[in-house]
């Protein structure tokens, strides 16, 4: 063994890797591999891995190897595989060491792909789900209260979407379809710290979309202008935007 140490290291120390890489040694290539990722050469480490991952395949060494690979793409940020391998690790090694570690992570390199608000958001919603099912394998995890804020954060990319959105169709001039879009924030977004501008939003909307409408519809559309600002004079009595809103608000009075 110490004979088999002494040669890996010899060789990693003149990073003759070529010829361990052709080598029939498995057990060689398992420690050069072992020793390049713990002295922090992922990348080279990697390809080791590969060589005899399935090999030790369903054995202690193999489980180390499958969660060393994850861990490994990690490190160089390919997020993308790391997330891969620390799913393969939970699928084929259940009951490892690592299980709880591998699904956090599993769900976080998922978390580290979700794109700005402006894209696409599908990976957005996968770590969504995967950060949810970390927390309810292992509520009693000391990583729940990061995936918690995971997770918020999560849903602020999601509601900014949903903003750009929403005031993509006002200044678009599209008033109802603002309405609808800032009534959803509203209706999504409970807890949310933009409450408050959505609510002025509605009622500016309604405001513009009843001035803008035929005869017969400004009525009720009036009407509604009038209870969202009401709606907001409720809600937040000291609110920046009554100011602008209590002048509309008497004028669509006027047209009931």
């Amino acid at each position: 063994m110490l004979i088999v140490a002494g040669f890996v290291v010899s060789l990693s120390g003149c990073k003759n890797y070529s010829k361990i890489l052709k080598s029939p040694d498995n057990s060689l290539k398992y420690n050069t591999g072992i020793d390049l990722y713990e002295s922090g050469n992922f990348k080279k480490a990697l390809e080791f891995f590969d060589l005899v991952r399935s090999f030790y395949q369903g054995t202690k060494k193999g489980e180390k190897l499958t969660y060393y690979t994850a861990n490994g793409y990690f490190q160089i940020k390919d997020y993308q595989l790391a997330g891969y391998y620390f799913q393969q690790y939970q699928q084929m090694y259940p009951k490892g060491a690592q299980v709880e570690d591998a699904s956090y992570l599993q769900a976080y390199c998922s978390y580290l792909q979700s794109p700005r608000a402006e894209l696409d958001q599908t990976m957005t919603y996968t770590a969504l789900r995967e950060l949810q099912a970390f927390i309810n394998r292992y509520p009693n995890s000391s990583k729940v209260e990061k995936a918690k804020q995971l997770i918020q954060a999560l849903h602020q990319k999601l509601e900014q979407k949903d903003y750009n959105i929403a005031l993509l169709y006002y200044k678009m001039e599209d008033y109802d379809a603002a309405i609808t879009s800032f009534q959803n924030l509203l209706n999504d977004y409970s807890n949310s710290t933009r409450r408050e501008l959505y609510m002025y939003y509605i009622a500016k909307s309604y405001y513009t979309f009843a001035a803008n409408s035929v005869p017969d519809k400004q009525k009720d559309r009036y009407e509604k202008m009038v209870e969202a600002y009401n709606n907001l004079l409720y809600m937040y009595p000291k609110s920046q935007y009554l100011k602008e809103l209590k002048p509309l608000s008497e004028k669509a009075m006027k047209h009931l």
